[in-house]
């Protein structure tokens, strides 16, 4: 649901300090050191390709690349990256993983895990027992959304398997329930010992395709409002009493009366089992298609073994999702249970989940409730003035496509020395359909009349532009088919209204006498079905009839992937 900078936007680049990753991975090792981190890259920078959409034409190009983020992590903020993956849901190529291995191994880096493909099982685990020398460089087989199954020539690879993509469902109860179900039918049916979700927060505008598919929602950092949604606690049930390094003990899960349920060990003496008894409807995540099953109450005895014979009491956690009655009872601690002669029976309602453990380390924080939520500020500005930023990109600016950073301007007399400039002057080795053109929205998606002021300088010569916008409707995957009022200028002295970002639907056009590498101020006025605008203070057209879309973000743009600069944005 957008874009993020590069560690190295062209050639002779390096930064290590763009973008919220490093911040969120340093939080992250804050509240458990033994979390494991994994890079995947989704996109590549142009140059990658040398002109071609593909990131294995030049291996050790795309190696060096992927090499110096790891060693990047390392060398500025103490980072140790535990694994690496290949291409997000896109092809692998056998001779790029070989070579990744022996780069890594040359840069000392033998610790560096790779896991392959984050697609599906198919074509990788059969490419791997056919190459005993890429079974030799791959530790993991990661799927994406593998529906709690696995599939033959997998488990003969003898790798790990992980689901290294799934959930990205809304965050509701029923989202709630689909997380309970496959963090352990994920090994219960498919014997995968890691399941990721995509996404960790749910923090950019909720409109954008994937809204709120976070395990929690954050969106709002105007005014600090988030909310812990119901599938953080379900994570709690598992990753509160277990650790990376713990191990599943090989059971069959599956519950008589429907559901499953894992036990999982430190090999020290602790056991851990989660239970899970999610009924069909109340679990269903955004994919795959889920089969109909059935699910009742039931009575369900465990007999301990082995080792955990010996264990008297297991601490209880429990969680019931409501439904339809709405009152929902999430990670409550409930009365240890007694083991008698190394067994007990517990009851088990449909759609709970259950915590048995002889950990006593479980907390549900009392933490203070978050400011009220509140809208977009109706009237924002910001004039990029900030000599040391706390991050590489403005506040609430969503970059959709390109992306745009905070610049300081060395050469100018002194209006402009701080803005924010579009930094990517080549298409990216895509992922999604990114737009041909760059934009990044902001504000409220529910606006329907505004003014948009902002101070542009375009930097392209010739066939360079930029635009602002208004009832921008779309980003993300679909950035391509946004729509809106553009408001666009160009170096060659002309002028554009179009209905899209496409610039397909012109609504007017005509001279402006802007020129690149100067200053000029655009507004853009919406009201009801009308639009104007004007350059420097004085009107360039007007009465536009708009007729839709009706409502929507602002934006801010180039015409190309080329470099441009923003100040003094302004939107009431």
């Amino acid at each position: 649901d957008g874009t993020e900078p590069s560690h190295m936007h062209y050639e002779n680049d390096e930064n290590y300090f763009r973008g919220y990753e490093w911040w969120l991975m340093k939080e992250a090792k804050k509240r458990n050191p033994k979390i494991k981190m994994i890079g995947l890259p989704w996109t590549f920078p142009g140059w990658i390709g040398k002109g071609e959409n593909w990131p294995y034409d030049y291996p050790d190009v795309t190696a060096y690349y992927i090499v110096s983020w790891i060693l990047g992590a390392k060398q500025y903020h103490d980072l140790d990256i535990d694994y690496i993956g290949i291409w997000n849901e896109r092809a692998f190529n056998s001779k790029y993983i070989k070579l990744l291995r022996y780069t890594l191994d040359k840069h000392g880096l033998q610790q560096v895990r790779i896991i392959a493909s984050d697609r599906l099982w198919e074509p990788i685990s059969f490419v791997l027992l056919l190459d005993s020398q890429l079974r030799g460089v791959v530790d993991v087989i990661g799927a994406h959304y593998p529906g709690t199954k696995t599939v033959p020539n997998a488990l003969l690879t003898k790798k790990k398997l992980w689901s290294s993509e799934d959930y990205s469902t809304f965050n509701d109860e029923v989202g709630a329930g689909c997380w309970a179900r496959i963090l352990n039918q994920n090994y219960v049916n498919g014997n995968m010992t890691s399941t990721i979700a995509w996404n960790l927060v749910a923090s950019y505008y909720e409109e954008l395709p994937f809204g709120r598919c976070g395990l929690m929602t954050a969106q709002e950092p105007w005014s600090g409002h988030y909310k812990v949604e119901a599938p953080i606690w379900i994570t709690a049930h598992t990753t509160q009493f277990t650790q990376p390094g713990w191990s599943y003990l090989q059971v069959d899960g599956h519950l008589k009366g429907g559901g499953s349920f894992v036990a999982l060990t430190d090999g020290l003496g602790n056991l851990t089992i989660i239970i899970e008894t999610m009924t069909h409807d109340h679990s269903q995540c955004i994919r795959p298609p889920l089969p109909h099953f059935s699910v009742t109450p039931q009575r369900a005895t465990f007999y301990l073994k082995g080792s955990f014979y010996m264990v008297e009491t297991l601490q209880v956690w429990h969680s019931r999702l409501g439904f339809e009655s709405g009152n929902s009872s999430l990670f409550q601690q409930l009365h240890p249970i007694k083991v008698w002669r190394g067994s007990f029976s517990l009851d088990l309602n449909v759609d709970e989940v259950y915590t048995l453990t002889t950990l006593k380390t479980g907390q549900k924080c009392g933490c203070p409730e978050p400011p009220p939520p509140q809208p977009f500020p109706s009237n924002y500005k910001d004039d990029f003035n900030l000599r040391n930023p706390p991050f590489s990109e403005a506040p609430n600016f969503a970059d959709q496509t390109g992306v745009f950073e905070y610049f300081i301007n060395a050469s100018d007399p002194g209006d402009h020395v701080f803005t924010l400039r579009q930094v990517v002057i080549q298409r990216p080795i895509t992922w999604a359909s990114d737009a041909d053109q760059t934009i990044s929205i902001i504000g409220n998606f529910k606006w329907v009349n505004m003014t948009i002021t902002c101070d542009i300088y375009i930097e392209k010569a010739h066939d360079g532009g930029v635009f602002i916008a208004g009832r921008v409707n779309n980003g993300g995957i679909y950035v391509r088919r946004a729509q809106g009022v553009f408001f666009w200028v160009f170096a060659d002295g002309t002028y554009r209204v179009t209905g899209d970002i496409a610039g397909e639907e012109i609504l007017m056009k005509g001279l402006s006498g802007v020129r690149d590498n100067a200053w000029h101020t655009l507004t853009l006025n919406i009201q009801g079905t009308s639009a104007s605008g004007n350059l420097n203070g004085y009107p360039l057209w007007e009465n536009v009839t708009i007729s839709k879309p009706s409502n929507g973000w602002a934006a801010i743009g180039t015409r190309s992937f080329e470099f441009a600069q923003f100040d003094n944005f302004h939107v009431e």
